[in-house]
């Protein structure tokens, strides 16, 4: 039985799609949603060249854009009638995403096919299914 869902998001259309595919199975099954994002705290793209000392702003304004797209989406399971919480923590998207997910003991993983970040061995849905602690869905995004 499926009684909690979560769902990677970092506010991208791919992401958008996992997440509506979430509240359709939640909905479908009556599950509780939880709503997972991970940030950098290392200086972003603006600035590559830059240590995260150098501009610490950055760092907190990840986290803070984070916590808008965890707050959107949970106003819109809102909207559906969905119960629904949000996590986030700073690292490795694929393994931010297993961690939490474990952690609110999810019973599946939704993410979408196309990674929120490339890295170098493979992106963030081939670390969530290969690392997961529960069934995964990754929904076609392309």
């Amino acid at each position: 039985m499926i009684e909690t869902i979560a769902v990677g998001t970092d506010g991208s259309d791919t992401a958008g799609k996992a997440v509506t595919m979430a509240f359709e199975l939640a909905g479908r099954y009556g599950a509780k949603l939880v709503l997972l994002s991970a940030f950098n705290g290392r200086a972003g793209a603006a600035a590559p060249r830059l240590a995260p000392h150098e501009r610490p702003e950055w760092t907190s304004n990840a986290a803070e854009q984070v916590e808008r797209i965890l707050a959107i989406a949970e106003e819109s399971a809102a909207a559906r009638g969905i119960d629904a919480t949000s996590a986030m923590a700073e690292g490795d998207p694929g393994e931010v995403l297993v961690e939490l997910a474990e952690r609110h003991g999810a019973d599946l993983i939704v993410v979408g096919s196309k990674g929120m970040e490339r890295r170098v061995l493979g992106s963030v849905p081939n670390t969530v299914t290969h690392k997961a602690p529960c069934s995964v869905l990754v929904v076609k995004t392309t």
